[in-house]
This record gives C-alpha cells, sequence and structure tokens, in this order.
C-alpha cells in the first residue's frame, strides 16, 4: 500500500540461469494418482459408486521421473512404476541419452535429498562415470531446485489433469507427445516466448 517493494525472505528466490546447456539440470520425481479402467472421479464426479467401492479400489501412483536443462528448460521424462535407486538410476541414464542426442553434454545434476539420489551407490557411480557434479539442495527447500519444480506444476496442469482420461494407459500414451510439444513448439516467457530446443545447437 505504501508502494515499497516487499523482498521475499528466502534469498534462493533470485533468479539465475546458466550460461549454456548441460552446465546444470534439475531432477526431481513427481508421484501422481494412477486412473482406474474406465475413468476416475474427474470423469464420473467425486461421488462415482459407493465410498466402500471406491476405498477397496486401489489404483496406486505412477512416478514421473523429470531432467530439466537450467539453460534451456529442456526436458525429458518417463512415467515409472516406483523411485527406487536403481529405477532412477536407468532412468537417469536414459535421459543422459536423451540429451546427448539434442546436443546437451550434462556437468552437473541438482537435487533434492531424497533416499534415491543420496544413499544409491549405483546413481553415483553413474555420476562418477560420466564425469557429472552432484549438487544437492538444502533440506526442506524444494524452491532451490525451482526449475524442476516448476516443470512439474506444467506437467500437471497441461498433461496430468488438463484432459478427462479413460485409462491410466490412456493418459500415459500422451505423455511423449505432449514432452515433445513443450520443447519444441510451446512459447516459454523465461526464454522470451520461444520454446527449449531455440536455445540448443543444431546437431
Amino acid at each position: 500500500m505504501t508502494g515499497e517493494v516487499i523482498r521475499a525472505s528466502k534469498t534462493t528466490t533470485i533468479r539465475y540461469e546458466r550460461d549454456r546447456p548441460g552446465e546444470l539440470v534439475h531432477m526431481d520425481v513427481k508421484k501422481i494418482g494412477r486412473i482406474p479402467d474406465g475413468g476416475g472421479w474427474r470423469a464420473h464426479g467425486r461421488e462415482m459408486g459407493s465410498s466402500w467401492a471406491r476405498k477397496k479400489t486401489k489404483v496406486g501412483y505412477d512416478y514421473v521421473h523429470s531432467v530439466v536443462d537450467d539453460h534451456s528448460r529442456f526436458a525429458y521424462s518417463e512415467i515409472l512404476a516406483d523411485e527406487r535407486g536403481d529405477t532412477t538410476v536407468t532412468f537417469f541414464e536414459r535421459a543422459l541419452v536423451n540429451f546427448a542426442r539434442n546436443g546437451i553434454t550434462v556437468e552437473a545434476v541438482m537435487t533434492d535429498n531424497a533416499w534415491n539420489y543420496t544413499h544409491s551407490a549405483a546413481f553415483s557411480d553413474v555420476l562418477a562415470a560420466h564425469d557429472i557434479k552432484h549438487v544437492l539442495i538444502r533440506p526442506h527447500c524444494p524452491w532451490q531446485n525451482g526449475k524442476v519444480e516448476r516443470f512439474n506444476r506444467t506437467l500437471q496442469t497441461e498433461w496430468a489433469y488438463r484432459t478427462v482420461f479413460d485409462s491410466n494407459k490412456q493418459r500415459s500414451r500422451a505423455l511423449a507427445p505432449w514432452l515433445n510439444r513443450y520443447n519444441t513448439r510451446r512459447r516459454h516467457s523465461a526464454l522470451g516466448d520461444l520454446p527449449p530446443t531455440s536455445r540448443l545447437s543444431p546437431t
């Protein structure tokens, strides 16, 4: 009301951007509820069926693993069954291959302090094999890994929950086309309304 600028108390909310693709990538897992065959409450409303039937139906969760490049915002995601260390390792190896195909050599990866990142010898071995530095955010400070956290929000609103899907398989099939659009055509305000691939060198 006084016109004075109110500054955020979290110093890490200051925006930054790495100078080149691959200098730093951000990695995270987003857990989302699976869709039962025939559609969930978004298709039929919250009162579908009896409450007892809903409680007995265990649909479980999908784990969406994602890596986002800090400079270009180029992203790679997969839907996997869990977030164990071995699952994380094989996902990250495929992400490195995908990034390399797009001209990105990963130099450092930032993650939170989840067990699959900090207590997996296999994950440490992959990082060492590719000479990749592991940057950990401070515990309970997810905003420090903000670029992948923001990507997770976009993933939910524009892919997972934007359309009413009839099955989990249908939603899963929609991820790759959405991700391709995100990387190649979707305008990104932080990139001057250009898509992430605009910041990558032709390969």
